[in-house]
């Protein structure tokens, strides 16, 4: 082979591979495209309610049952009442066409029904999460650290439990509740939120990764137990420990089916029951509230999201 055609030859399989590349390279783009797309599909369906809630809180209560009227007189099942609306079909609306702020005055200060409930809301949720995070860094510590008999069948208990619908271990709730006379109490919420299985499970994986030799160290320089827990596994675990409080807030913050069945006064109810039981005359209240409702966990999601991804990825949770 002469050397013109050695160079062909290479020119040709240069050109050859360069047209490998560039179609491997379009089909990358093109892959990350659609993903870029669909992920922006997927936020804006799901920051849609947001909007959805904020801005509607903002129309006149006349405004408001025009748009959904029906949809309310229907689900009350007032048919009756719902006649006037089915010649007319339910609006999403975003932008007000009377901008008010006739809602928030009548829930702030008109209404005493909502400070109590956000109050009751409170006085539930921040004892179940700080509760839940001192018994499940203890639970986490034990399971990760001691290796005891039974240990691995004693936390496959454990995920068995956080697995199973919160459905299942209502009715047990109840009857212990009754049993021990704190049925329509605070107590009743409190207690078996202090002791749920997802915080130990989370902490447990996470506690496993703090590497041994820091652990032998300070047994070394004579540290207890005490202190190797506090010194050493709760300041590597803060991430997670971000994490786990973040969840638990969302999650009991917006619980309605235990409050419903164990609290049976409905001044001591929180919230999240008082938006479920939104009628035709309250539905601008019901929006303002709603919005406000949301405030506090957007806050916290937003002030803690660093710890939030951090403490999932590395607990090895997919």
């Amino acid at each position: 082979m002469t050397q013109e055609e050695k160079n062909a030859y290479f020119d040709k399989e240069r050109r050859r591979a360069k047209g490998v590349l560039r179609r491997r390279t379009i089909g990358r783009n093109i892959w990350t495209g659609v993903g870029v797309v669909i992920a922006s599909i997927a936020a804006i369906i799901a920051i849609l309610p947001l909007f959805f809630t904020f801005l509607n809180s903002f129309m006149t209560s006349a405004e408001i049952n025009d748009n959904y009227g029906m949809v309310f007189q229907s689900l009350s099942g007032h048919s009756d009442s719902a006649a006037k609306y089915l010649s007319s079909t339910p609006v999403l609306k975003l932008i007000p066409e009377q901008v008010t702020i006739e809602q928030y005055k009548t829930l702030m200060f008109m209404s005493p029904t909502y400070l109590l409930k956000f109050w009751n809301s409170i006085i539930l949720v921040v004892p179940i999460v700080i509760g839940q995070m001192l018994v499940a860094c203890l639970a986490a510590y034990s399971f990760s650290r001691y290796r005891r008999k039974r240990r691995e069948i004693l936390f496959f208990s454990y995920i068995i439990l956080m697995l199973m619908p919160f459905q299942v271990t209502l009715v047990p709730n109840y009857i212990v509740a009754e049993k021990l006379g704190i049925l329509d109490s605070i107590w009743a919420i409190i207690l078996p939120g202090v002791f749920s299985t997802f915080s130990v499970f989370l902490l447990a994986k996470y506690m496993r990764q703090i590497p041994s030799s820091y652990i032998e160290a300070a047994k070394l320089d004579g540290a207890s137990e005490w202190q190797i827990f506090t010194r050493i596994a709760i300041p590597m675990c803060k991430s997670a420990l971000y994490a786990m409080s973040i969840l638990l807030f969302i999650d009991y913050w917006n619980m309605v089916e235990q409050p419903l069945v164990l609290l049976t006064s409905v001044d001591k109810q929180p919230l999240s029951v008082f938006l479920s039981q939104v009628n035709e005359a309250e539905i601008g209240i019901a929006f303002a509230a709603s919005a406000l409702y949301m405030i506090p966990p957007i806050l916290i999601f937003l002030y803690g999201e660093e710890y939030l991804v951090e403490g999932i990825s590395r607990s090895g949770i997919k």
